[in-house]
């Protein structure tokens, strides 16, 4: 056995895929459901079998093993996707099975390169020369606990720190990694000098990229991010999102504020499901990496409460997330915090029950939005009445449920002292025209019951396995089977010595089969291991009675033919053939 082989039979495919996609159980089988995290769907279509470990999206088609989902989401080759997990979960890779193609030797040595800069700026911070930025942390209510948690750092002013540090990889990784700028008459310089550093990781809580807040007077710009590199793609991370999920899931709730310190704040208070959007607008990847985490079984399960700065910025850019995050089908709440506060200030100055009790009280987006349009229109004229509908109209526009599209509209009508037939009758021509993807599974499929089970009992148990190749192996049954091949296949992987495996067997038949493997596999045909090999005794006797039956059926038809030709002769010796039909022993 492989390291690989090794490796996946210690993972377990639920765990892997849960640490990115809420999973939920479906029934008392081994199939779990969730949103697809590779395609936008309002219902869930992406299934997950924790005993064939296999993972399948009847939406966008996708599906592997949790190799290939690794691979997938984090963009990794298969060496690197091996690395990444055998170091997530503790299992010691052999010096041979380490990557040793290029990209992948690339990205660990980035990885480093980012845990190196960590040490660092931690140190610089707990060094004399962090007095300062330490007094202003403390001064904005981050205890000496926090700053260890978040790994907070401070970038030495010099400029070339990082570069002395990190001169081992070379000047070609030094450039790749976003750490340090290159001078144009030559030679490198630190990005990050002088500033208070947060460190940005990705799920799997591994450092990939640094936010610095300038510490000195006219240092421009306030926020300076690292730019996007092979770990970093900054319009698909969200900061804290390692830690927040767990309680997201817990709680079916996130929280979204602007920045790092609001971040910190909200969570040092005992409210972990917050995230930022790591210093740029909030993009499609960041809205469905929030989705992924709360919301499950249907549209609006999952709450997503909106907390930013009390700014002009602030409400443009509430405005405009509220958009993104009702077109995923999340639904969408606004906290404002009373004072013209930040997040971390208004905690401090009034403690976790303050904020949260303002988190319970949270508006619901359209109340904001109504708010809103009250102050940019003057709702007593006509002009002003038909100005504040187009504001809100195309937000409510994205709203896919037609009950709560419905009520939305009689709250406008209301509002805006309009007809209601005539809101009505405009979000229902101009509403969401998006329909639910369903699992695109073929519906003709017309498979034999008994077939399709005795395929499940293939799939779940060894045993089962044995049972069915002892049974069919020189039976004239096997040529009789509609799913034969998979058989076959299943056949030939056992006298090779191969591992089974579901993505083993659909690698050797054509795509109709393969369709139907996966369509078994996530089916309600619920088989337990346990009982498999009886079950598929019970199913392979039924079937060869079913084919003898089959076969006196012909005869009959035949004789009579021929009784009815003349040719008694050949009738005789068809008659002589069905007796031995019927005497034909069933296998035990």
């Amino acid at each position: 056995m492989n390291f690989a082989e090794h490796l996946k039979n210690q993972l377990n495919i639920v765990d892997v895929i849960g640490h990115y996609v809420r999973l939920k159980r479906q029934g008392a089988g081994q199939r779990y459901v969730g949103l697809c995290p590779f395609h936008s769907e309002k219902t869930p279509s992406f299934g997950v079998h924790s005993a064939l470990g296999y993972y399948k999206c009847f939406g966008c088609q996708e599906g592997g093993d949790v190799f290939k989902f690794v691979q997938q989401i984090e963009s990794l080759t298969f060496p690197e996707a091996l690395k990444v997990l055998a170091e997530r979960y503790g299992i010691p890779m052999p010096e041979r099975e380490r990557p040793h193609d290029p990209e992948a030797q690339r990205r660990a040595a980035l990885e480093e390169m980012y845990e190196i800069a960590t040490e660092t700026f931690q140190n610089n911070l707990r060094s004399g020369s962090g007095t300062e930025a330490r007094r202003y942390l403390e001064s904005r209510g981050v205890s000496s606990a926090s700053m260890d948690e978040f790994r907070l750092g401070l970038s030495e002013a010099s400029g070339q720190q990082l570069v002395q540090r990190l001169q081992k990889f070379g000047p070609v990784l030094l450039e790749e990694s976003g750490l340090v700028s290159k001078r144009q008459e030559g030679g490198f310089y630190d990005r990050f000098r002088a500033r208070l550093m947060f460190p940005i990781h990705n799920e799997g809580g591994k450092v990939i990229a640094f936010g610095g807040r300038a510490l000195r007077p006219g240092d421009e710009p306030k926020y300076l991010n690292s730019p996007d590199t092979k770990l970093y793609k900054k319009s698909s991370v969200l900061y804290n999102l390692h830690r927040a999920k767990i309680d997201a899931r817990k709680h079916n709730r996130m929280i979204l504020v602007e920045g790092y310190m609001d971040v910190i704040g909200v969570y040092s208070a005992g409210i972990h499901e917050v995230v930022a959007s790591s210093g740029t607008a909030l993009g499609i990847d960041q809205v469905r990496a929030i989705k992924r985490q709360i919301s499950l079984q249907q549209a609006g399960t999952g709450q997503i409460v909106l907390n930013f700065d009390p700014d002009p910025a602030g409400a443009r850019s509430t405005e405009k997330y509220i958009s993104s995050l009702l077109a995923e089908g999340l639904r969408v709440k606004v906290m404002e915090i009373p004072g013209g506060l930040d997040p971390d200030e208004y905690i401090q100055q009034n403690g976790a029950e303050g904020y949260r009790n303002g988190l319970a009280n949270a508006t619901s987006y359209f109340q904001w939005l109504a708010d809103r349009a009250r102050t940019k229109f003057d709702v007593r004229t006509a002009e002003g009445r038909v100005d504040a509908f187009k504001f809100i109209a195309p937000v409510i526009e994205q709203v896919h449920d037609r009950i709560e599209r419905s009520a939305i509209a009689n709250e406008i009508a209301e509002y805006l002292k309009v007809d209601r037939s005539v809101i009505s009758e405009t979000f229902r021509r101009q509403g969401v025209r998006q329909t639910n993807p369903q699992r695109a599974r073929d519906k003709n499929l017309d498979i034999p019951p008994n077939e399709k089970i005795l395929v499940s009992c293939l799939l779940v148990s060894a045993d089962a396995r044995a049972v069915i190749e002892q049974y069919l192996s020189g039976s004239p049954l096997l040529p009789l089977l509609e799913l034969r091949q998979i058989f076959e296949a299943a056949f030939a992987l056992s006298a090779e010595g191969a591992s089974f495996s579901l993505e083993a067997l659909t690698g050797r038949v054509d795509g109709r089969l393969e369709r139907i493997l996966i369509d078994v596999t996530f089916s309600d045909c619920t088989v337990q291991e346990e009982s498999a090999a009886e079950q598929a005794i019970s199913c392979l006797k039924a079937l060869e009675s079913k084919s003898v039956t089959a076969a006196q059926q012909q005869l009959k038809i035949r004789i009579r033919d021929l009784e009815r030709e003349g040719n008694f002769a050949e009738a005789l010796r068809l008659a002589d053939e069905l007796n031995r039909v019927y005497e034909r022993p069933t296998k035990t």
